[in-house]
């Protein structure tokens, strides 16, 4: 495959991409101990000179017990405090459970084949949520390349993918939930002994854990459609969120999904960069890495963040487009 060319406004140096893991059991055998924590394997493209930014977190592989016995997380069912035909329309969800290049891909298909949206309905977004801002909800959340006090990690964030759901009706905003729901818990294996995993555990640490962020929170309605969606049984936990630049007490844990409050813990939009990305060691065609891309910055749904962006080959292309 041919190489990326690319340089960064800043005078960082970067490792090439390492190919895409997979963690594997093989048939009919159980794990006798914990798997060993996976590598971050994207972080190296960015180069050691960038991992000073990060704040090292401990791995937690913890299964349901372990969870509900912690003292820093509490497991509640939810309850519902209003209508979900009222609470739908037009509501913002976001999903995070690894590397958000891949998932954006396979919401924008959920968008496109399932709920028939065209491309200028698309609403799709990769960015960060499950922390905080230096400056509230209109603060910079950027990449491993943003300022020090910028980076999404340090400021207790994850990666996810934001989408919206249709405001024309209640009932076809509840379709759209429940087809967002069903890709996202898609997107687990198991592993036996120990539950679901997410499919590129390569990629560790509380800045890949696997969380949805909707409006109220584990008492928002929509977490009945969210509930009945979950088919594999993963616990849902709600949570704070990670607070900047202290260790994290919402981790990266096998069978459970983290569930936020977004109107307390946000959607920041990440960079154009990495909006309609290739993803991790795999190309998608270019109608949806270049055009699909133009379409939604023509249209201002991706734009510039205000953080530093990877100049790859073709960002005069889009650079052009938003002036």
């Amino acid at each position: 495959r041919e190489s990326v060319e690319m340089s960064v406004v800043s005078s960082l140096s970067f490792a090439p991409v390492r190919p895409r893991a997979r963690f594997q059991v093989r048939a009919g055998s159980i794990p006798s101990e914990a798997p060993p924590p996976a590598k971050a394997s994207r972080r190296v493209l960015f180069g050691a000179a960038l991992s000073t930014l990060l704040i090292s977190p401990e791995i937690v592989r913890a299964d349901e017990a372990s969870i509900s016995s912690s003292s820093s997380v509490r497991a509640v069912a939810a309850q519902p405090l209003g209508d979900l035909a009222a609470a739908a329309p037009g509501a913002e969800v976001y999903f995070g459970n690894g590397c958000f290049w891949g998932r954006q891909h396979e919401f924008v298909q959920t968008e496109r084949t399932q709920l028939g949206r065209s491309d200028d309905e698309v609403s799709s977004l990769v960015g960060y949520a499950g922390g905080f801002s230096t400056k509230g909800k209109d603060g910079k959340v950027c990449y491993y390349y943003g300022a020090p006090d910028t980076v999404y990690e340090r400021l207790g964030h994850g990666e996810v993918v934001r989408t919206v759901l249709s405001d024309t009706s209640p009932t076809k905003a509840t379709e759209d939930l429940r087809a967002f729901a069903k890709t996202y818990f898609a997107n687990f294996k198991k592993i036996r002994g120990f539950g679901m995993q997410r499919l590129d555990p390569q990629d560790a640490g509380a800045g890949y854990r696997n969380m949805i962020g909707v409006p109220g929170g584990m008492n928002s309605p929509l977490m009945k459609v969210i509930e009945e969606e979950n088919v594999n049984g993963m616990k849902l936990v709600s949570g704070e969120g990670n607070k900047p630049n202290a260790k994290p007490t919402e981790e990266d844990v096998f069978n459970a999904v983290w569930i936020y409050d977004s109107n307390e813990l946000p959607f920041y939009p990440a960079e154009m960069y990495h909006q309609f990305h290739d993803g991790l060691g795999y190309r998608f065609p270019e109608e949806y890495t270049v055009e699909l891309k133009k379409n939604a910055m023509r249209r201002g749904l991706v734009g510039n963040t205000g953080c530093p962006e990877m100049r790859e080959k073709r960002f005069a292309e889009f650079e052009s487009i938003t002036g």
